[in-house]
């Protein structure tokens, strides 16, 4: 394992590029979609965040290109409200390293490797917070942006840069009033003191603290002006100076370090600065670059690289600085910034992996935001390859502990911990990187890698941290902060490639290079030219997982298809949009592609032989702008707004390329008639929203001819009169169930599906009472499950649930996929040879569930595959994940349980005396599935005890997942039986 000093030393800002901007040519800002990762949280190291009036809300902003809003009014963890995307390109253009709101917080300013790709120089991009509308472009800043501040009244906003010193602008206009280039590299920090009359700076290879008076920028001027700082002093015996922080009442200037384990405090009397003493700063091991106030004064805070056993640490001193401290437990990840909190305590967000989190007055955890990503760091050792290529072991956590197991030829991700088949098999066809075959030293956590003590041509500015060595030493891959490095025996490079993410862990079988890096993917290169093929994500909840080529040709599970989308530019001054991959499920989603990829290593050849077999046309990256879905904007009322009457009127604008052709509204992530509702095929209006008494989300699509948009959703707090219980209507339950074992072709039959669907029918009868005031249930089984049968049951279904009613809708036996890929399920009469006119085909059951005016459960169990202890009956493996992941859109809006993930069996077992995953349905619903011991068991609820009691049946060997719309909250589903 990389020890701590070496793994978690980095210089902070060598993130963002130390050296002098210099100029050079522009180029074109790409008109191209590009493809890129979006899991709901930051992916990217995380360099500042801001806090939003009132503390409502708070901004984070990363080097994954984005800066994310989060509601933190609550009791509860952060929700994601918005995210704001400048535009950008591959490679570091977009790079976000600072942000911040106004202090009205009407605005968002966020800057970094912003523009530098097109113009030379930084732009800083102010955004609407309201509507996420970009304002402003301030372009033509020297250098790049390291940190930005507004003014407390709200009438300044400063910048610091790399190089050019720093700039002031007056806001609202954000005209530039003056600056000051006497600067060495690198301005690091910049603070507003709290009544906004000076502006104090720091410079990390200058080591200077700056003090401005602002006073005489209070009257506005036509011209920008020089401006000299009042004080500028440096601390003795520290030369490069981090974050500083002004004390509540001013009177003070806190400074953290980056070359020195110190704290310093000076006095800021008027314009002078003046050391006033050290904070104890014993017992620490690494820099306290970092620094905060509490609200009130009575406490200093710093933080930075200090940490402890994989976790990262605030100090924190009483006594206004200087009394006696406390170590706070704050982190998995080095900490980036600081913020104080007007109600005591202070946030903080960290590199990576990315990590925002609060703690309170009394030193406790008040929420943590953690990626969802894995995490590879220390771990090289931890990434094991098959020989041909395609079956990798990976580390989910920074140890080789719990590891995960994927096969791309069966797309299947199994959890090592459970799975004792799984470990045997990765024990077995798996190798450990190698290391040692080749004298190569000093790569891990240094500047200087060397083969045969002689330095290897790695730039200065990059770090390495980990290697791998052919397996006939012809030669060998290093991985840096920023690139997956490839050379020959002899030293020689002999390709790069830019990563997006640190390269903390790679291997090699002499035919590809697999990197895992720090935004928790894992990267396919083939060894003869370094061209990527393939990339991995898999979700830290160990079930979601997506797997997509460079063009954007992708396979996902239940669930993980929208990991990934396409980020559109729309020039330098206006916002970006962006689209998740299922808006073009229909183009992208090709796992008949992805498995030639694996037998070709070439995408392009790849593409070809799938469109050959399939009889489908080749498709472009580009004409994913050909063919973009409209965008929906919500104006009013603003998310968050409390209401207390209904209907809502909800304005919007949706802009597209096409003609908008239907906007459809949703609450709670069901369709809803609006007043109006006839006039809003528009690009703009106003909706008359129909509301219940509770908290809400409103939700708002549109489409276009191409595709349908992504939901623009608003949060509604209902603050009005709530009807007792005794007068509420409670719903109705309806429930068609399903399921085949004695099919009318004989290869087809199955053991246990006829009898899953009687059983699981039967489990709803018991809560006819306190739950639903009526419950109707529909079961057909093998003779009666014909096609025709079947439709009749989703017209039943369709016809009789109304908007405050629930539908279940549960499906066990064969399904199967034309050569295209949709998916059929097959009735009991079924015949192959005329799958389209005897097959239920997906858009039969889509359709329907599109329609039901209520909320809407599908449960799928389409592989069935006989006995576990038995005689197993096989069958082609069946492409399931792409029906649920279209039931489980926003815009049809279905909870979907999959008995099983990419290409597994669903497992049946006499003893168990159901399938796995009806089983655990069923003892679930029954009651075992109130953990809480409330007596209701809601969709969450019902997710987690089938997902641990299938593993626990299978012995890991099935993986069932649940996936749940965006707009659809958790609700109840059934009452604990008495």
């Amino acid at each position: 394992m990389i020890r701590k000093t070496l793994l978690f030393s980095i210089v902070p800002l060598l993130a963002i590029a130390l050296s002098v901007a210099v100029p050079r040519e522009a180029f074109t800002q790409t008109s191209s979609p590009i493809l890129t990762l979006e899991t709901g949280v930051h992916t990217g190291r995380m360099m500042r965040l801001a806090l939003g009036p009132g503390e409502r809300f708070i901004a984070t902003a990363a080097e994954d290109k984005t800066v994310r809003l989060w509601d933190i009014s609550g009791e509860g963890a952060p929700t994601l409200m918005r995210i704001l995307r400048p535009p950008m390109d591959p490679g570091p253009e977009g790079k976000l390293y600072s942000v911040a709101i106004s202090p009205d917080g009407s605005t968002v300013a966020c800057t970094g490797w912003t523009g530098w790709e097109w113009e030379g120089k930084i732009s800083i991009y102010v955004f609407d917070r309201a509507t996420g509308t970009l304002m402003k472009r301030l372009a033509g800043l020297p250098g790049r942006v390291t940190h930005l501040a507004y003014s407390p009244d709200g009438r300044f906003m400063a910048a610091v840069m790399t190089s050019g010193g720093m700039r002031l602008y007056a806001v609202p206009g954000y005209t530039v009033l003056g600056g000051d280039r006497e600067y060495g590299e690198v301005a690091s920090f910049a603070q507003f003191d709290p009544k906004g009359h000076r502006l104090a700076t720091t410079c990390q290879r200058d080591g200077y603290i700056r003090l401005y008076d602002l006073k005489e920028f209070e009257t506005p001027s036509s011209t920008p002006r020089p401006m000299k700082p009042q004080a500028k002093v440096r601390v003795q015996g520290a030369d490069q100076p981090g974050s500083l922080a002004f004390s509540p009442d001013g009177a003070r200037l806190a400074v953290g370090f980056f070359d020195k384990i110190r704290v310093e405090v000076l006095e800021a009397s008027g314009m002078t600065l003046q050391p006033a003493f050290s904070a104890d700063c014993k017992g620490v091991t690494q820099e306290l670059d970092k620094v905060a106030w509490s609200s009130d004064g009575r406490f200093l805070y710093a933080s930075g690289g200090y940490n402890a056993k994989w976790t990262w640490i605030i100090r924190k001193w009483a006594d206004a600085g200087k009394g006696a401290y406390t170590d706070i437990p704050a982190a998995h990840s080095r900490i980036s910034h600081l913020v104080t909190l007007n109600k005591g305590g202070v946030a903080f967000c960290t590199y990576d992996p990315p990590i925002f989190g609060a703690l309170d007055s009394k030193d406790q955890r008040r929420f943590l935001v953690e990626p969802f990503a894995a995490d590879f760091r220390g771990n090289q050792e931890g990434l094991l390859l098959s020989a041909d290529s395609f079956t990798v072991q990976f580390p989910y956590e920074a140890s080789t502990k719990s590891p995960g197991l994927f096969s791309i030829a069966e797309r299947e991700l199994t959890d090592l911990s459970w799975s004792v088949f799984g470990s045997l098999k990765a024990t077995f066809t798996l190798k450990k990187p190698v290391t040692d075959a080749l004298n190569i030293t000093d790569w891990r956590g240094s500047n200087a890698p060397k083969l045969d003590g002689k330095p290897l041509p790695v730039p200065k500015t990059e770090k390495s941290w980990s290697l791998a060595i052919a397996p006939d030493k012809s030669g060998f891959a290093i991985g840096t902060d920023w690139a997956v490095r490839y050379f020959k025996a002899s030293g020689e490079e002999a390709w790069n490639r830019a990563a997006p993410g640190i390269v903390w862990a790679m291997n090699t079988n002499g035919k590809v290079v697999v990197a895992a890096l720090g935004n928790g993917t894992l990267r396919w290169y083939r060894v003869s030219d370094g061209k990527e093929i393939l990339a991995f994500f898999p979700h830290k909840d160990r079930k979601r997982w997506v797997l997509w080529t460079p063009s954007g040709h992708y396979d996902a599970s239940p669930g993980g298809e929208d990991l990934i989308g396409w980020h559109v530019n729309n020039g330098r001054e206006k916002e970006a949009s962006f689209f998740a991959a299922s808006r073009f499920r229909s183009t992208f989603y090709r796992p008949d592609v992805i498995d030639r990829v694996v037998a070709t290593l070439d995408e392009g050849e790849a593409v070809r032989l799938a469109n050959a077999e399939s009889g489908r046309k080749e498709v472009e990256a580009a004409s994913v702008r050909d063919k973009l879905p409209p965008v929906v904007t919500l104006l009013s009322p603003q998310d968050g707004t409390e209401v207390s009457g209904s209907p809502v009127s909800v304005r919007y604008s949706a802009t597209s390329r096409e003609p908008v052709t239907s906007v459809r509204v949703l609450v709670d992530g069901r369709p809803v008639t609006v007043e109006g509702a006839a006039k809003t095929v528009q690009s703009s209006g106003d909706l008359a929203v129909p509301i219940p008494a509770k908290d809400c989300d409103v939700s708002v699509i549109a489409e276009n001819r191409f595709a349908v948009s992504d939901p623009a959703t608003l949060r509604l707090r209902w603050k009005g009169p709530v009807a007792k219980e005794e007068f509420e209507i409670k719903p109705k339950l309806y429930v068609l169930s399903v399921g085949i074992s004695k099919y009318q072709d004989p290869d087809l039959r199955l053991g246990l599906a006829a009898k899953d669907a009687q059983d699981f029918g039967s489990a709803w009868k018991t809560y006819a009472g306190p739950m639903y005031r009526g419950v109707e249930i529909k079961v057909l089984t093998d003779a009666e499950a014909t096609k025709g049968n079947i439709l009749d049951g989703l017209e039943w279904l369709q016809r009789q649930t109304t908007s405050k009613d629930v539908a279940v809708l549960f499906f066990a036996g064969h399904g199967i996929n034309d050569p295209s890929g949709i998916f059929y399920f097959l009735p009991a009469d079924a015949e192959l040879e005329r799958l389209k006119r005897t097959g239920l085909a997906q858009t039969d059951i889509v359709s329907t569930v599109a329609t039901i005016g209520g909320k809407v459960l599908v449960f799928m169990d389409a592989c069935h595959s006989g006995n576990l202890m038995g005689k197993t009956k096989r069958r082609a493996a069946v492409e399931i994940s792409a029906v649920i992941n279209e039931l489980a859109s926003a815009e049809n809006g279905a909870v979907v349980f999959s008995s099983a993930t990419g290409r597994q069996y669903a497992l049946e077992n006499t003893e168990w005396g159901n399938g796995a995953f009806t089983k655990g349905l069923v003892e679930g619903l029954m009651g075992k599935a109130d953990y809480r011991g409330t007596g209701r068991i809601t969709v969450n609820m019902l997710d987690l005890y089938v997902s641990e009691r299938v593993k626990e049946l299978t012995k890991g060997e099935q993986t069932p997942t649940t996936v749940k719309p965006p707009n659809v909250p958790d609700f109840p589903v059934a009452m604990k039986p008495k």
